[in-house]
């Protein structure tokens, strides 16, 4: 009697599907390029159903991340999963999904070989199972990394060489242009370009990181926001000191475009004074990234931040010598201290006489009605300079709003498409903005006018400027005098001291005088 044998259980081969894609073109479509990779592939398996091939249901699906690395997070998830014995074969559209590094490829394959992993190719019919498979894989592959780096030399050609006609080649947006919707140019946007000038202002005003960061924190004013195609919004984050670095250093604003180390005059229009921007520079390399003049005030120096040599367009900085077991204080001239002595007309002050000298300045103008009369003058002088300067900002904030209110009632009424909504959201952050900034300027306004100076009670707590310095210690007289003093500047070709007062500084001395006396 003949019996037929009993059929072998059949093996199941566990197939995870990869895919990718480099760039994040197209992924927010219903169909896209992963989804038509993973229906080739789920075909593919389906094929070979007899041979017991069935398709995992986890995604392993790289959209946006480049072949030229292993820094994915879908193949490290894939590569997990090989780890723990989850996986039987890895199915690809194509071999350069995977990788386009013949060195990554080599690691790829020892952790298949490593786990009996087959790796297969749709569109090559390519089965690493087979000698002749991965020696046809490999030769692929340095086509494919040839091909990678064929590319990326061309690229980098081309960005040369626009960078050289001055044209932006692309990025991120930054605080101030707008990119032209219909080409890849910047655009000034007025609003943002009177925001980045009072930066630049703010940082040679405090002369800090640190401090320039604080300020704008409390002003609520934040980085470039911007909306991408996909309608999403980017950007907009408080200042940090490695941002508002950027910031500061970008040839940008004054107009050029900067490739590798090369500056190049550009196509846009610059929106900062050169002037301004070098000696932003000059203060940048003078601070290093330390945060300037919010460096620990250790040795109780007065005037530390605030002394400046007009010779030299440099900063003064404390400075200590000891001799016979006697400390002498100076204040030496960065740029004397950098180049040499003979570079700067007085190199260096002693430090004792130059701060009494100050503060014999600020007892004369207590003691002299017309020297407070003066004073006070150039104070109000100062603050109605500044209330001019916000109130002008306040109008371009107006009426940037007005065009932006109208080009959203207009786009709204014929929203055609992912462009138009992506405009959409574009105008709303920019209305958002505006209405942020027109808050802080009224704000700024109010305390501008509730910081009146009244000339009866800074004569008074001035007249009481001696007695209250004398119980001061030294940290406090130092406060007290960055409260009064924007700057002191020295002209060394002559001897003289010039005093730059706050514009409410003697109301804010007044106030803390009073508070020290209480």
């Amino acid at each position: 009697m003949n019996r037929k044998p009993a059929p072998q259980a059949r093996t199941t081969i566990r197939c995870a599907i990869y895919t990718g894609k480099s760039t994040e073109e197209g992924l927010q479509q219903e169909f896209n390029s992963l989804d038509a990779q993973r229906e080739s592939a789920e075909a593919f398996i389906k094929s070979q159903a007899q041979e017991g091939w069935e398709c995992l249901s986890n995604r392993y699906d790289d959209g946006g991340f480049t072949g030229g690395n292993m820094d994915r997070p879908a193949f490290r998830r894939l590569m997990a999963d090989i780890e723990r014995g989850e996986v039987d074969a890895v199915v690809i559209y194509k071999i350069d999904r995977l990788t386009r590094s013949l060195l990554d490829f080599a690691r790829i394959m020892e952790v298949f070989e490593k786990h009996n992993i087959s790796l297969v190719s749709v569109t090559q019919a390519l089965n690493s199972t087979h000698s002749m498979g991965r020696l046809t894989l490999n030769i692929l592959l340095s086509f494919a990394q040839f091909e990678r780096e064929i590319i990326g030399e061309r690229t980098r050609d081309k960005i040369a060489a626009t960078r050289k006609k001055g044209k932006w080649t692309g990025g991120r947006p930054i605080l101030g242009y707008d990119i032209d919707p219909k080409g890849s140019k910047l655009v000034v946007n007025e609003l943002e370009a009177i925001r980045v000038r009072q930066i630049f202002d703010l940082y040679l005003q405090h002369q800090s990181l640190t401090a320039t960061a604080r300020d704008l924190g409390s002003r609520d004013w934040h980085s470039k926001a911007w909306v991408t195609k996909a309608g999403r919004t980017k950007g907009g984050q408080p200042f940090q000191k490695t941002m508002l670095h950027q910031l500061l250093t970008n040839v940008l604003y004054i107009g050029k475009v900067r490739h590798q180390e090369q500056v190049y005059p550009g196509e846009h229009t610059g929106i900062v004074e050169p002037s301004v921007f070098k000696k932003v520079q000059v203060q940048l390399q003078q601070n290093g990234r330390s945060g300037g003049t919010e460096v620990r005030n250790k040795h109780g120096a007065l005037l530390k931040g605030l002394l400046h040599c007009t010779h030299c367009h440099s900063s003064m900085v404390h400075h200590y010598s000891q001799k016979n077991g006697r400390r002498y204080k100076y204040y030496i001239c960065l740029s004397a201290q950098k180049l040499g002595w003979d570079t700067c007309a007085a190199p260096s002050l002693p430090a004792g006489e130059i701060e009494q000298f100050i503060i014999d300045q600020i007892r004369h103008i207590g003691q002299d009605p017309n020297l407070i009369r003066e004073t006070l003058e150039k104070a109000r002088l100062h603050v109605t300079e500044r209330t001019g300067q916000l109130q002008a900002e306040l109008a371009a904030v107006h009426r940037q709003r007005h065009r932006d209110e109208a080009e959203l009632k207009k786009v709204a009424g014929a929203v055609d498409g992912d462009s138009s909504l992506a405009r959409l959201a574009d105008l709303q952050e920019r209305l958002r903005i505006a209405n942020e900034r027109s808050t802080g300027i009224l704000a700024e306004l109010d305390q501008l006018q509730a910081e009146q100076i009244d000339e009866t009670e800074v004569a008074t707590a001035l007249a009481e400027f001696d007695a209250v310095w004398q119980v001061l210690s030294p940290k406090e007289q130092a406060r007290v005098l960055q409260l009064l003093i924007e700057r002191v500047d020295y002209h060394g070709d002559t001897g003289d001291v010039t005093l730059t007062f706050h514009p409410t500084g003697l109301s804010a001395l007044s106030e803390t005088l009073e508070e020290s006396a209480a």
